[in-house]
C-alpha cells in the first residue's frame, strides 16, 4: 500500500548509489535506497529492484561510487502499485542519462474515495427528499388519517373497546404533546459530533490514506482538524453550562468541585483505560504513557471552567447594549480571564524560544532528525520535546510520534505533552468566547453570525502573520505536534466559520437537524472512550482478504464508524446518555 516497484538499470562500468528524498520533506538529506552495480558489459545493464513510496513526490539522486558524484537527479510522482524503470546511459562519454519509464500503470486508489462520496451523498440527498416529502400537509394528512384509523381498530379488538366503557379519541391517544420549547443549541452538540466522527475515522485508520492520518510535522492534514475542535466545543458549552448553572441558583464553589471531579476521572480514565501502551501488553508503570487526548481535555476543561467561574455573570439581560463598549464586552467584561490567557501564553513563548535546550539551537521547532540537513538531530520538538523528557521521563512519553515516518527520528515525543497544553487551553478559552457571544446576543442571528465571522476573521489574519501564508517559512509555522500558537489560531479560524456554517443552517433556518452527527455530539465520552476501547473486536476491525488495499481499509473504517454513530443513536432514542 502507497509503494510501487522499481528497477533500477545501470548501463554505467561504475557502480552506482541511490539515494531519495521526499518532496514533502523540508531540507531534508537524501537517504540511501540501495547501490546498482555497474553494467557487465557495454550495452548490457545490470538491474536491481527497489520498493518506493508514493504518498508524495520523490526525488532519486544518483551518485557515482566510490567518489560519491553526483550523476543526476529525478523528481518523480510514483503511482500506488506501479511499475516503474529508471535508465542510466552514458550518452557520449561525459554526459549521463537519466530517464523514468512506465511498465506498468498504477491504480486510482482516490475511486475509493469517489464511491464512498457518492454513497453517503445519496443517503443524504435521498434523506432529504423523504423528509422533504413527509413534512408535506397533505401527505401529513393521510399519514394521520391511516393512524387515526389503525388506532381506532385497534380499540375496537381490545378490552378498551367493550360496551359501556369510554374510550377516548383518537386524536387524545396517538398524537404526542407539544415538545417544551429548548434552549439547547442543536448546532453545538451537532459541530461536536462532526468532529468526533471524523475523529473515530482517522483513528481507525482512515482507509490508510495519509491525508487522514497525522502530518508528519509543519502543515495540516484532515487528521490534525478534529482534536482542536473538540477542544474549541468544549469551550462553548462550558460557557453555556456555566450560565445555566449559576442561573439555577448553585454556587460557584459547587461548580468548582465538580469541574475538579470531572477533570479527575477524565485524566484518570485517559491514563488507566485509553492508552496506547496496552498494544504492548498489560500497563507497566515503567512505561506508562502520562500524557494523552483525554488527560489533555481534563487539564484545559479544569483551567477554562476555572476562568469562567471566576468571571461569569448570572445575569446578562441588564447590559446596555447601545452602550459604546458593548461591541467588546465579551472581552471587556471578562478581562481578568482574558489577562490569565495572555500569561499563559506569554509563558509558552518564553518556554518556546527562550528556554536552553542542550546540544539545540535556541527556539528550536524542528523534527529534528534528517530534517534541516541533519543537523539537530536529537533536537526533535525543541524545548516541548525536552520538557516533557525533563519531568516524565523518555520512557513515559508517546514512542512513535509521527515525525519518525517522514524525518526518520528516534526520539520519543509527545503531541499531548506539557508545554502543548498551554495552547489548547487557549482553545478551549477560544471557544469559551464563542459561548460568550451566544449568551450576550442570545436569538439576535444576525449578530452572533457577524461575531463569529469577525473573530475568525481576526484569527485567520493573526495565522497568516505567524506563517508567513507558507507550511514551513512562517516564525511559529501551523504544528498540530507542538500545538503552536499558529495552529491554534488556524484551527479556531476554521472552528468559528465551521460554527457559522452549523448554527446558520441547524438552529436559524432549520434546514438540517444535525443528524447523524447530532447523536454521537450527545453521547461525545461515550463514543470516545468505547472506540477506542474495543477497536480491535468485531465488527470495528476483521481479518482482511487484502491489508494492501485502500478499498477494504477504507470499508472496515467507514463501517466501524458507522456502528458508532448508529450506537449513539440507539442510545438517545433510549435516553441514556453518559456524562461525566
Amino acid at each position: 500500500m502507497d509503494e510501487a516497484f522499481l528497477t533500477i538499470n545501470n548501463e554505467l562500468d561504475t557502480e552506482i548509489v541511490v539515494s531519495w528524498m521526499s518532496d514533502h520533506c523540508y531540507q531534508c538529506l537524501y537517504q540511501q535506497l540501495g547501490l546498482v552495480p555497474a553494467g557487465p558489459s557495454p550495452g548490457i545493464p545490470s538491474s536491481i529492484d527497489f520498493i518506493v513510496g508514493t504518498q508524495h513526490g520523490i526525488t532519486l539522486q544518483l551518485n557515482k561510487s566510490p567518489v560519491n558524484l553526483e550523476l543526476c537527479t529525478v523528481p518523480f510522482h510514483f503511482g500506488e502499485h506501479g511499475n516503474y524503470s529508471v535508465w542510466v546511459k552514458d550518452l557520449n562519454g561525459s554526459v549521463v542519462n537519466c530517464s523514468v519509464v512506465t511498465d506498468a500503470d498504477p491504480v486510482n486508489s482516490y475511486i475509493p474515495i469517489l464511491i464512498a462520496f457518492v454513497f453517503f451523498a445519496g443517503l443524504t440527498v435521498v434523506s432529504a427528499i423523504g423528509g422533504t416529502i413527509l413534512g408535506l400537509d397533505f401527505v401529513r394528512s393521510i399519514l394521520l388519517r391511516l393512524s387515526n384509523s389503525m388506532e381506532t381498530e385497534r380499540l375496537i379488538n381490545s378490552e378498551l373497546g367493550s360496551p359501556g366503557r369510554i374510550v377516548e379519541t383518537a386524536s387524545d391517544n396517538i398524537l404526542p404533546p407539544a415538545p417544551a420549547p429548548s434552549k439547547r443549541l442543536r448546532s453545538l452538540d451537532t459541530f461536536r459530533g462532526i468532529s468526533l466522527v471524523i475523529m473515530v475515522f482517522v483513528n481507525y485508520g482512515g482507509g490508510r490514506y495519509w491525508f487522514f492520518r497525522h502530518e508528519s510535522w509543519n502543515g495540516l492534514t484532515v487528521a490534525d482538524l478534529v482534536f482542536p475542535w473538540f477542544v474549541f466545543i468544549m469551550g462553548t458549552s462550558i460557557a453555556m453550562s456555566v450560565n445555566s448553572l449559576l442561573r439555577s441558583g448553585l454556587s460557584r464553589s459547587a461548580l468548582l468541585w465538580k469541574a475538579v471531579w470531572r477533570s479527575m476521572q477524565l485524566f484518570l480514565i485517559g491514563v488507566f483505560v485509553v492508552n496506547p501502551n496496552y498494544c504492548q501488553g498489560p500497563l507497566s508503570w515503567d512505561s506508562l504513557r502520562v500524557p494523552g487526548v483525554l488527560q489533555r481535555l481534563a487539564w484545559s476543561y479544569l483551567v477554562v471552567a476555572c476562568l469562567d467561574l471566576l468571571v461569569a455573570r448570572t445575569r446578562l439581560n441588564n447590559l446596555p447594549m447601545d452602550a459604546w463598549w458593548y461591541p467588546g464586552s465579551e472581552i471587556l467584561l471578562y478581562w481578568p480571564a482574558w489577562l490569565c490567557v495572555v500569561v499563559l501564553e506569554t509563558v509558552w513563548l518564553c518556554l518556546t524560544f527562550l528556554l536552553p535546550v542542550p546540544g539545540c539551537p535556541t527556539g528550536y521547532l524542528g523534527p529534528g532528525g534528517i530534517g534541516d540537513m541533519g543537523l539537530y538531530t536529537n533536537c526533535t520538538g525543541g524545548a516541548a520535546g525536552y520538557i516533557d523528557r525533563w519531568l516524565l521521563g523518555d520512557n513515559h512519553i508517546y514512542q512513535t510520534p509521527s515525525s519518525r515516518v517522514l524525518y526518520a527520528t528516534h526520539m520519543p515525543y509527545d503531541p499531548e505533552g506539557v508545554l502543548g497544553s498551554i495552547n489548547s487551553i487557549l482553545m478551549a478559552f477560544l471557544g469559551l468566547q464563542a459561548g460568550k457571544i451566544i449568551l450576550h446576543y442570545r436569538d439576535l442571528h444576525s449578530k452572533i453570525i457577524t461575531r463569529f465571522l469577525i473573530w475568525g476573521l481576526v484569527l485567520g489574519i493573526i495565522s497568516a502573520v505567524l506563517t508567513n501564508c507558507s507550511r514551513n517559512k512562517g516564525f511559529i509555522p501551523v504544528n498540530k505536534n507542538l500545538w503552536s500558537l499558529s495552529y491554534v489560531t488556524t484551527l479556531a479560524c476554521f472552528a468559528f466559520v465551521m460554527l457559522v456554517l452549523v448554527y446558520y443552517t441547524v438552529d436559524v433556518k432549520k434546514w438540517w437537524s444535525g443528524a447523524p452527527f447530532y447523536y454521537p455530539g450527545m453521547n461525545s465520552i461515550l463514543v470516545y472512550i468505547g472506540h477506542e476501547v474495543f477497536e480491535d473486536y468485531f465488527p470495528f476491525r476483521w481479518r482482511m482478504a487484502d491489508s494492501q488495499s485502500h478499498a477494504e481499509h477504507l470499508i472496515q473504517n467507514l463501517l466501524a464508524t458507522s456502528c458508532w454513530v448508529f450506537i449513539s443513536f440507539i442510545l438517545y432514542r433510549k435516553k441514556i446518555f453518559w456524562k461525566i
